[in-house]
């Protein structure tokens, strides 16, 4: 019988389980995520070690601002009324040298990856899809602050010191639901503290969940393949407090719970009679400086996920419902202001919404939205006052064709985030605080292609869906008078007899304000241009540009020097075949801005190259390889799971390539229960000439 695989590219999608039968292990969580389509069923959402350090995560060490050098970026005074910048995957020394740009952009939050003790998958290695992968970070095997992903305590509490002097809050993603696949890996001192196995699991934690209607089900039984943890323990509550206010300790002002609405409502059914549940109750009110922390579960919408009762218990949730309805508009380029009035969760504002999320882009569903999409659908979500937009940051390169990008947890994603259009809409929003949010489509002729979002009578966002520029005569509560438009891609408009006319461009966002109105804090930029982060050759030509400053500063692999824009060097790998090229620049305004960029060496397989796998004894007759690249979209393989059969030489089976490949994997198997390397494990790299020969056999 064929080893039956789950694919998942990330375990909390929208309302189902992905199922397909594919490829590598009997479990639900595996390294194969991504391979091919899945099918969706409607289910629920779902240290850096001691030895490592600043250098792996950031090289060089930190170029941050000083505090006292720091000006006023006008930010909200609290999470609710500003925006939260998704650092995802970034890690805690990114976060912290980015933290001038961050604010110069507008941003009140920013809400990293989970920073508890995760699993330690593919050796280790730090790409977000491929030798390494990103959703380690939501499998616990312990409660402590730090992982070797996103860094240290120490790291944290340093990003935090740092966004406090920016007057930015850390919102953190914390994991209470399950714990990682492998329960061996789950610390023994953690399993110990919460009373042992048996009181640190739901009876049925290894059982999945069928019928998310059943609150039972939904609340105590396993999300794809992750172990269901009892969160009404006492003693696990306990501990889990503890974490949080290490974390508030440390700096931290919120947190994002995942998976929430697999954690039981107080009139939930109970497993145990004797064990309420009051997880919620417990978490929102005994941790330190409970009525100052922002909390906000991740509810995503569909069978039975009682959202608004969501809301009461934890204070705020997620609006899924709401960013496919931004997102239905950028398909067909019409903002109807009646379905963008309501967040769809009974009537509460205490949502935080997004255009797409981790969750959207990494199940591939939002990938296909461009820049310019995801600015307007921004634009929706931000403008208005009710609600707390999140931006999702996506990977760095990134684009409908390479959805992972430079491909490297840790370093800072998308510039998109800081784009002038995404800026001019945060700084607007900061400085509407406390006015009446009103969205209509006010122009006779473009009707649903345009949609104004005013607030009160101080300004508004007017967000174009158009194919084609449009000129705008439409009603306004705006005083007279000469707007503007703050991104800088439209000209002026005015304001007349309470008509506001002006000329909009396709798919563009205009946003207009004079009261309240300062001019964004000026930052340099960086950027490396490059074709590609993998060095085929012995080095890679790559271009430097810097704005906003004279010159910049770089420093790769132990070498460092200046630069002006357009000056090019040669990147080479290190012995491990890595390098780290870190840019930076000081502005006017004395912020430094910084962003590092990481290559990776080639291990090239040529047309013709051969591999060799020595096979086990209790293996069948039969090997069969399977080669992968995950990094590219769509994944390319050599064949459908289980691969292509070897030829057979004795106890050896060799295989001759039939293209070439740069720096794939491969995984050997003998099409039953045997495999190598083992489930839940990211492939060996694939290398001409190399004898593959698992461990111990």
């Amino acid at each position: 019988m064929a080893v039956k695989c789950i694919i998942k590219l990330m375990y909390h999608l929208t309302e189902d389980i992905i199922i397909n039968k594919r490829k590598i292990s009997s479990l639900t969580l595996t390294l194969a995520l991504a391979l091919s389509p899945a099918a969706l069923m409607s289910g629920c959402s779902g240290g850096i070690s001691e030895g490592s350090s600043a250098e792996t995560a950031q090289p060089d060490g930190n170029n941050s601002s000083t505090a006292a050098e720091n000006p006023d970026f006008h930010l909200a005074d609290n999470i609710e009324d500003g925006v939260i910048l998704h650092a995802w995957c970034w890690d805690f020394n990114t976060i912290k040298e980015s933290m001038g740009d961050i604010a110069a952009a507008g941003y009140t939050s920013i809400q990293t990856s989970p920073a508890n003790a995760v699993i330690e998958g593919g050796d280790g290695g730090m790409q977000l899809m491929g030798k390494g992968k990103w959703y380690y970070q939501y499998q616990p095997t312990d409660w402590t602050i730090g992982n070797y992903q996103l860094g240290t305590e120490d790291e944290f509490k340093a990003m935090c010191e740092e966004a406090d002097q920016y007057g930015i809050k850390i919102i953190v993603d914390v994991v209470p639901n399950h714990t990682a696949a492998d329960k061996s890996a789950v610390l023994q001192s953690f399993i110990d503290a919460v009373g042992g196995e048996d009181k640190l699991y739901h009876k049925n934690a290894d059982k999945g969940i069928n019928n998310y209607s059943d609150r039972l089900e939904c609340t105590t039984y396993s999300l794809t393949g992750l172990p269901d943890v009892n969160t009404e323990n006492p003693q696990f509550q306990e501990y889990f407090i503890s974490y949080l206010n290490k974390l508030i300790a440390d700096g931290a002002d919120g947190f994002r719970y995942d998976t929430a609405k697999h954690i039981g409502l107080p009139d939930d059914p109970q497993e145990d009679s004797s064990l309420p549940n009051n997880f919620w109750e417990q978490v929102t009110t005994k941790t330190d400086n409970a009525d100052s922390i922002f909390n906000y579960g991740e509810v995503l919408q569909g069978s039975g996920e009682r959202i608004e009762d969501y809301i009461k218990a934890i204070g705020h949730t997620t609006a899924s419902s709401y960013g496919s309805s931004v997102r239905a508009c950028l398909d067909t380029g019409k903002f109807k202001a009646s379905s963008l009035d309501d967040f769809k969760v009974g009537g509460s504002n205490n949502v935080v919404t997004w255009v797409e999320s981790h969750d959207t882009y990494t199940d591939s569903s939002s990938l296909k939205y461009t820049d310019e999409e995801i600015i307007l659908g921004w634009a929706v979500i931000a403008a208005n006052g009710k609600g707390t937009p999140l931006f999702f940051d996506r990977p760095y390169g990134a684009s409908q064709d390479n959805q992972w990008g430079m491909n490297r947890i840790g370093a800072a994603g998308s510039d998109l985030y800081k784009d002038p259009s995404v800026t001019a809409v945060n700084h607007f929003r900061n400085a509407m605080t406390g006015e009446d949010t009103e969205m209509t489509n006010p122009d006779a002729e473009l009707k649903n292609n345009l949609l104004m979002i005013a607030r009160g009578t101080k300004g508004a966002v007017l967000v174009s869906g158009a194919k084609s520029d449009g000129n705008i005569n439409a009603e306004t509560s705006l005083a007279d008078g000469t707007y503007t438009d703050r991104t800088g891609v439209n000209g002026d408009f005015v304001v007349s007899g309470g008509k506001l006319s002006g000329t909009i461009k396709s798919h563009s966002v205009a946003v207009l304000y004079n009261e309240g109105y300062t001019a964004p804090v000026e930052a340099a930029a960086v950027r490396a241009e490059t074709d590609s982060f993998l060095i085929t050759d012995d080095s890679v030509q790559v271009t430097l540009h810097v704005s906003g400053a004279d010159k910049g500063t770089y420093s790769v692999n132990g070498e460092s020097g200046e630069y002006t824009d357009g000056d090019v060097i040669d990147v080479k790998p290190d012995d491990n075949g890595e390098a780290a090229l870190k840019l930076s620049a000081v502005g006017s305004s004395g912020i430094t801005s910084t962003m590092t960029y990481w290559f990776t060496k080639a291990v090239t397989a040529s047309e013709g190259a051969e591999i060799t796998f020595e096979k086990p004894s209790s293996w069948g007759d039969t090997v069969y390889v399977y080669i992968y690249d995950e990094t590219v979209k769509p994944v390319a393989v050599n064949a459908d799971w289980p691969g292509e059969a070897m030829t057979k030489n004795g106890s050896s089976y060799t295989y001759q390539m039939t293209k070439q490949w740069n720096s794939a994997l491969v995984i050997f198997s003998d099409g039953g229960n045997h495999q190598y390397p083992a489930p839940m494990e990211p492939g060996e790299l694939l290398e001409a000439g190399k004898t593959y020969s698992p461990s111990g056999s």
